[in-house]
Order: C-alpha cells, then sequence, then structure tokens
C-alpha cells in the first residue's frame, strides 16, 4: 500500500485556539507540510484545486512546482484538478511544465470539482459541468500523448493540427478519477482504463463503496482485467497515539470546534458525537492497532492500494502532529505496506518521452 498527505490549503482559524494565520505564512505551513512528508516517508503529496472561500489552493500548479524544488523523491498529486472549469489546453501547458521541473513526478486527480460559487466565477452550470469534464478530460489525454491533435470541442474553440508546447516529460502521465457522490466519474474511469480515487470523506462507508463496487463492474464492462483495477481512498482525519484514550482527549475539542463551526453555517453534522465520527467514518483515530483495524475493514469493502492521510495539523499542535505521523510510518505504515498490495506499476518517474525533432528554421 501507497499513502499521500493531501491538503486543500483551507485558511481558516484553528478550530481550537481561533487564530488565522497569515496568507504567507499559510503557505508557508504547505511548504513545511510537503518537506515533513518526505522526510517521513510518505509516497506522495497532494494538493487540491477550489475557487472560492476558505480555500487559497486556486493555482494547484504553482504551490505544487514550488514542492517540486524542495522536495526530490516524492510524488507530486493534484487533488483534485478541475477540469470542468478550466481550459484543457492551458491546464495541459501547465501540467506538461510542471512535469519537467518535477522530474516526472506529477500525478492528475481530477474531478468536476464543488461548490456553486466557483461554478458561478467561471460560468459553470449544474447542467453541463459533467460534459465539460469528460470534454476536458478527453481533450487533455489527447494532448498530453499526440503532438497534433485536432479535436471539434463544445466548450472551448476546436483545434485543427494544433501543437501545444512543451511537450511532456512521462508518456503518459498518470490520470486519476476523483469520486465522491456520482457515478459520472466512476464511468469516466472505468472507460479509459484509469485508476479511481474515492473521496471518502464526508459519509459513513456505504456510498463509496457502492460507487468503487461500480466502478469494477464497468471496468469489466468496457473490456478491461479486472485485476488491473486500482482504486485510492482518503479519510475523514488521522491522529495516532500509543492509547485510544490520549487520542480521543485530545481530538475532541477539534472535532467539537468543527462540529459548531457546521452548525454556524447551518449544516447538520453527519456524526453526532467524537465516538461515533471515530466509529463510523473514514476517520482514523486511536491507537496504531485500532488504525490497522479500520484501514483493513475498508480494505476489505474497497480493495483500494493507496490511502491519503490530512497533511495539516488541523487544530493539533505542530509536535502533535508529527508525533503522530512519524507513529503512523514507524508502526502503521509498515504493517500496511506488508499485507496491502501496492498498485500495479512502479512508483517512480515513469520513462520521459522521445523529443520530436524540430525542422531547422531557415537562416
Amino acid at each position: 500500500m501507497k499513502f499521500l498527505a493531501i491538503t486543500l490549503i483551507a485558511h481558516t482559524p484553528d478550530p481550537v485556539t481561533g487564530v488565522r494565520k497569515s496568507t504567507r505564512d499559510r503557505f508557508r505551513e504547505v511548504l513545511d507540510n510537503a518537506l515533513l512528508a518526505e522526510e517521513l516517508g510518505f509516497d506522495g503529496f497532494g494538493v487540491g484545486e477550489r475557487h472560492e472561500r476558505p480555500f487559497i489552493s486556486s493555482a494547484p500548479p504553482v504551490v505544487l512546482s514550488h514542492i517540486a524544488a524542495l522536495t526530490s523523491r516524492i510524488r507530486l498529486f493534484t487533488a483534485v484538478t478541475t477540469l470542468s472549469l478550466l481550459d484543457p489546453v492551458r491546464a495541459y501547458e501547465d501540467y506538461a511544465t510542471l512535469d519537467h521541473l518535477s522530474g516526472g513526478r506529477l500525478e492528475l486527480i481530477i474531478g468536476k470539482g464543488n461548490g456553486s460559487a466557483q461554478r458561478e466565477l467561471f460560468q459553470v452550470t449544474p447542467e453541463d459541468q459533467w460534459d465539460r469534464n469528460a470534454e476536458g478530460y478527453e481533450l487533455f489525454r489527447q494532448l498530453w500523448r499526440n503532438d497534433k491533435v485536432t479535436a471539434e470541442t463544445r466548450f472551448r474553440p476546436s483545434l485543427h493540427q494544433a501543437e501545444v508546447w512543451p511537450r511532456p516529460l512521462q508518456q503518459p502521465v498518470r490520470v486519476w478519477h476523483g469520486s465522491a457522490t456520482s457515478r459520472e466519474s466512476v464511468d469516466l474511469a472505468a472507460r479509459y482504463g484509469d485508476p479511481l480515487f474515492s473521496a471518502n470523506v464526508t459519509n459513513p462507508i456505504e456510498p463509496y463503496a457502492e460507487l468503487i463496487r461500480h466502478y469494477r463492474e464497468r471496468w469489466e464492462h468496457y473490456g478491461h482485467d479486472p485485476a488491473a483495477a486500482v482504486v485510492g481512498a482518503g479519510t475523514a482525519g488521522y491522529y495516532a497515539t500509543r492509547t485510544s484514550q490520549q487520542a480521543l482527549a485530545t481530538y475532541r475539542p477539534i472535532f467539537e470546534a468543527q462540529t459548531a463551526l457546521q452548525r454556524t453555517l447551518g449544516l447538520e453534522p453527519v456524526y453526532g458525537s467524537l465516538e461515533d465520527f471515530v466509529e463510523r467514518s473514514s476517520a482514523l483515530i486511536g491507537s496504531p492497532q485500532q488504525v490497522l483495524e479500520k484501514v483493513h475493514r475498508y480494505h476489505a469493502q474497497f480493495g483500494h492500494s493507496v490511502l491519503h492521510l490530512h497533511a495539516e495539523a488541523g487544530g493539533l499542535t505542530d509536535s502533535q502532529h508529527r508525533d503522530s505521523l512519524e507513529l503512523f510510518q514507524a508502526e502503521i505504515a509498515p504493517e500496511l505496506r506488508r499485507t496491502i498490495p501496492d498498485p500495479p506499476w512502479q512508483w517512480g518517474p515513469v520513462a520521459p518521452a522521445a523529443e520530436p525533432e524540430l525542422a531547422a528554421t531557415p537562416a
């Protein structure tokens, strides 16, 4: 099993202290967490994309490029790239550039994105967002694989023998499809034989398990080898200590502050207590043995081979956050790596594409 640390770069007050860092310090925190993830042996670091408050993750290629310059081994993920909002040609240019700057460490998780504010910002409607996502991905896929592209499109000007530069380092980049609640993203992933990444954050296990079962059914429907289907899954939170009592005592004020915030926003919390949250959500809170048992319980339903944890302290002190991640890598990750298989591909740079020859410029 492989492990990612992921941030959506929410810019909110600390749920316990109420203090909100400056924008500059919040970005610095993201960079520090990426460096910590590489230091501790995480396999990937992901940065989300949101175009609305309270997030400041509107430019993941910029953030990931900075992280690429500071790191050397860890793979770099988007979580997710909102292709329904983007011009796929411009997105291709950004990510092909990042692919080179990172030495071929880039992977994309794509999705339509959530939130009415960002749809309005980009003039995308609920009725056309899925069509935009599918068209954007199909065009992005062609651009990554072909030196010249001809495509008739609905949501941007069509292309005729278009050349888009730079050509990427990886041929092709790996694209995961982010899935939260709908079958459209699941079907798109299965159709193209791409891996699926389940959000697995808000609700109990069943709706996510149902979508993953649907993914595997559609995967076979499209003629792919069932053994080659790959699934990743998120978590609703992580905090491990030597004993469950210590973990619950530390996490309780964080959970209560998050629940209070949801209620002030007019949202009814899914989980009524911390104990309910720990029992029924995907959150990994407790002793190492409890974390292992829960991951295996989810794996029995999902069959996933990649797991993401939140990269942020999220109400923990810096030392609590680091100690918990160190405990994960020391006692939890080795056992999960031993008992749950990796994805069936090499976890490293994909062989670089050959550079196309350019015609000589007349003198």
